[in-house]
């Protein structure tokens, strides 16, 4: 049996202690299939992969330098996706002058059939503290479409930026659909 190594933690009064560890492709496909395929993730862009396709996919993000997948865990249970990445050395960086300093987000979080007043805000704010670690600005491009998503954000406290069109990218190793995005910010 693997133990789990965490790269953070941090204790929330009255929601309990979270846990970030980097994805583990072997590991966490299954996972994760389940959590992209619903509806509720179509925004994800994942919904028609299958477990090979998700353990490939972030065994190809665990390769890269700037690109990093962590599960987040609440008291032992797994509860998100958190993506960081640098943004110059992503697409979004087509669509907006990145900053020295700056760092992408990308959140999934995981479904649940008891929702729990204000678990997002919580995760998120603990989510926030560890992506500004040695970082000025978090970018979020969440798609224009998900009203949710930008709500939760600005209500964490992001700045809503402008509606943009992330490119396609297309590589050997990785195909990623044109998205209408909006940009949030969050500066320290």
């Amino acid at each position: 049996m693997t133990t789990t190594e965490y790269v953070f933690e941090q204790a929330v009064d009255g929601f309990g202690t979270v846990r970030l560890a980097r994805v583990d492709p072997a590991r966490d496909a299954e996972l994760l299939h389940g959590w992209v395929g619903g509806e509720r993730a179509r925004f994800w862009g994942m919904r028609e992969t299958t477990v090979d396709d998700v353990r490939e996919i972030y065994a190809h993000l665990d390769t890269l330098t700037t690109h990093h997948a962590f599960l987040a865990y609440r008291d032992g249970a797994p509860v998100a996706l958190f993506q960081t990445y640098e943004p110059e050395a992503d697409r979004v960086s087509e669509c907006y002058e990145a900053r020295p300093g700056d760092i992408g987000v990308h959140l999934l979080i995981a479904p649940t059939d008891a929702p729990e007043r204000g678990f997002s805000t919580h995760l998120v704010s603990v989510l926030i503290s560890y992506a500004m670690e040695g970082h000025d600005r978090i970018v979020a491009e969440p798609d224009a479409a998900n009203d949710k998503a930008i709500a939760l954000l600005v209500r964490s406290g992001f700045e809503p930026g402008p509606e943009v069109v992330l490119p396609e990218v297309v590589l050997p190793e990785v195909h990623i659909a044109q998205k209408r995005a909006r940009l949030l910010f969050l500066s320290r």
